[in-house]
């Protein structure tokens, strides 16, 4: 029997994880029944669970994904870069899937203690992110210092959580750009 390498097992777990994000985002988590998974991968149930537990494992590796991807960002560019990148591809299938994958996320929230409880480690991380970029931007005497670090994060928070929620309803992204000049002025030192 052929052994697989890491790298092969790697690249089937993340292509998993892409068609689930995409099952996800259309379907939602309940919708996307493991025959719909099965549908989205192109492979058996056996084939997906090899790299996966169960359903629910699933959806949070794939919220656990795009998680790492935002943390990633936010430390090197900050949290208006990742929603300008929201909506330099808001049409394409990746962002898309992203979205619906948010949106899952935000109500799983509300209505899955045991799934809150899992993912608040990754929501302080991104927090966690955002304050420490703050801190740097704040340091290099790029941002007002008449607000503070927390207030401020708070305020990015709630423009992302608006971009995002914006653009899962479908409303056109196209004459943003000057809102996120706005939001990045609001917090710049002056």
């Amino acid at each position: 029997m052929p052994r697989v390498s890491q790298d092969q097992l790697d690249a089937r777990r993340q292509e998993i994880l892409a068609a689930s994000r995409a099952c996800f985002a259309r379907h939602g988590y309940e919708g996307a029944t493991v025959r719909r998974l099965e549908e989205a991968t192109g492979l058996s149930r056996g084939a997906i669970f090899h790299h996966f537990r169960d359903k629910d494992s699933l959806f949070l590796a794939v919220a656990e994904d795009d998680a790492a991807a935002m943390v990633e960002t936010v430390a090197r560019n900050g949290l208006v870069q990742v929603m300008r990148d929201l909506l330099a591809g808001a049409m394409s299938p990746d962002t898309t899937g992203w979205l619906g994958t948010q949106l899952e996320v935000s109500r799983r929230l509300r209505t899955d203690p045991a799934f809150a409880r899992r993912w608040a480690e990754r929501s302080a991380a991104i927090a966690e992110a955002t304050r420490e970029r703050l801190a740097r931007q704040r340091d290099a005497g790029v941002l007002r210092e008449d607000v503070p670090i927390d207030v401020l994060a708070q305020f990015l928070e709630l423009a992302y959580d608006g971009l995002v929620l914006h653009l899962a309803m479908g409303r056109p992204a196209g004459d943003l750009g000057p809102v996120l000049d706005l939001v990045e002025e609001a917090v710049r030192r002056r």
